[in-house]
């Protein structure tokens, strides 16, 4: 799992992988996942306008090319690096998938599901237990959100 210090430079890369979710017209969230030694082993953006698919989160997209890979649905000790506070959907999939760890950047007081509108991931009745790291480059990340729909309002 990467260290403190690595976690802005993995937000940078995760930022990277966010700004080309825009070009298909999708809300620009990029995610990482490390294994327990800090190897990069996937990475998605948001895919929902580019294939019509609600689920198409990117951390559901990093975690399904991450099971691709490692070929086992656990990714026991691994780490997930994403813009944006996951959404209930993608915080119950990362614990469905046993991921140890989420840093995330900006909060979403919308819809996250990782401390601003709900827990779910640490709520005391939880089975999974995963660790969150939260603010990471978080001004940054909420630019990158806050630009894209600004387009959309104009």
């Amino acid at each position: 799992m990467p260290n403190l210090l690595d976690f802005d430079a993995a937000m940078l890369q995760a930022i990277a992988i966010a700004k080309s979710a825009k070009a298909s017209g999708d809300v620009p969230v990029g995610a990482i996942i490390y294994n327990a030694n800090g190897e990069e082993i996937a990475r998605g953006n948001n895919q929902r306008e580019l294939h019509g698919d609600p689920t198409a989160h990117a951390e559901i997209v990093a975690i399904r090319a991450a099971t691709e890979k490692l070929g086992n649905w656990r990714l026991d000790g691994c780490t997930l690096v994403v813009t944006l506070e996951p959404c209930a959907m993608c915080a119950g999939a990362t614990a469905q998938a046993r991921i140890a760890h989420v840093v995330f950047g900006a909060w979403d007081e919308k819809a996250g599901a990782v401390g601003s509108v709900w827990d779910v991931i640490r709520d005391p009745r939880a089975v999974v237990k995963v660790e969150v790291t939260s603010g990471i480059r978080s001004d940054e990340c909420a630019l990158l959100l806050k630009d894209f729909f600004a387009t959309y309002r104009d």
